[in-house]
C-alpha cells in the first residue's frame, strides 16, 4: 500500500502507469527541504539581521515568510513538480490525470499543508496517506494532484557529426530492404548472434547484390 501504481488513460487511449509514492519518501523529501530552508535562513540571519538590526530582523521576518508559503509552490510550478527534496529523493507532483501540476493546484495543496499538519507532526495527513490507494494527504486530494516516483533521467550527450561517407557499392533495393531490416531486428539479438549474418555480408557479387542480402535475412 505504500507504493503502488495508478493507471490513467489519456484522451489519445495512451494508458499512464504511475507509480503513486507513499509516505516514507515523501516525508523523506519533506525533511531534505526542511533542512535546505533552514540552511537558508540561517545564511540569512547572518546576512540581514545581524548586521542590519532591527530593519535586518523586520525583512528576515518577510523572507521566513516566503520561504514557509512559497518555496515549495514556486520549486513545484517552475520545475516540474519538483522541489530539491523530490527531486533528491526521486519524486515528482503531477496532476491526477498525469499532466504537469499547474500553479493554483500547487498552490492549493501546499496552502492546505496547515490542515495536514494538524494536530502535531502531520497526523492528519499521515492518516490520509496510510488511507488512501495512491499516499494522497489532504491536500492532494482536494487539489487533485498525485506524488509519483520519477527517478532523475542521465544527461544525454550528443553524438559526434561524422561526415557521410559513399559506400564503395551501391546496393539494389532489395538488397537495402535486407540490410534495413537487419538493422531493426538487431537489438532484439546477443551480440553473438548479431555478428554472425553480419560477417557473412560482402561485395555485392554479379547478383546484383545478393551477398549483401543474405547476410541482412540470415538466423
Amino acid at each position: 500500500m505504500l507504493d503502488t501504481y495508478r493507471q490513467v488513460v489519456t484522451p489519445e487511449g495512451v494508458a499512464l502507469h504511475l507509480r503513486a509514492a507513499g509516505p516514507v519518501p515523501r516525508a523523506l523529501a519533506y525533511l531534505v527541504d526542511l533542512i535546505a530552508r533552514a540552511a537558508i535562513y540561517i545564511a540569512l540571519v547572518q546576512l540581514l539581521a545581524i548586521p542590519f538590526g532591527k530593519a535586518g530582523t523586520a525583512m528576515l521576518m518577510l523572507v521566513s515568510f516566503a520561504l514557509t508559503w512559497f518555496y515549495p509552490v514556486l520549486f513545484e510550478a517552475l520545475m516540474q513538480g519538483r522541489t530539491p527534496g523530490k527531486w533528491a529523493l526521486g519524486l515528482r507532483v503531477v496532476a491526477a490525470d498525469g499532466a504537469p501540476v499547474g500553479w493554483m493546484a500547487t498552490f492549493a495543496r501546499n496552502l492546505l499543508r496547515v490542515v495536514d499538519a494538524l494536530p502535531l507532526f502531520y497526523a492528519v495527513g499521515l492518516t490520509a496517506c496510510l488511507i488512501d490507494p495512491w499516499g494522497r494527504r489532504l491536500g492532494d486530494m482536494v487539489a487533485r494532484t498525485l506524488v509519483v516516483h520519477a527517478p532523475r533521467q542521465a544527461v544525454l550527450h550528443a553524438a559526434a557529426v561524422a561526415p557521410a561517407v559513399a559506400p564503395d557499392h551501391l546496393l539494389p533495393p532489395h538488397g537495402q530492404s535486407a540490410v534495413g531490416a537487419f538493422a531493426e531486428r538487431g537489438p532484439g539479438r546477443t551480440r553473438a548472434r548479431h555478428a554472425r549474418p553480419a560477417g557473412l555480408g560482402g561485395p555485392p557479387a554479379d547478383g546484383g547484390g545478393r551477398g549483401a542480402a543474405a547476410g541482412g535475412v540470415g538466423p
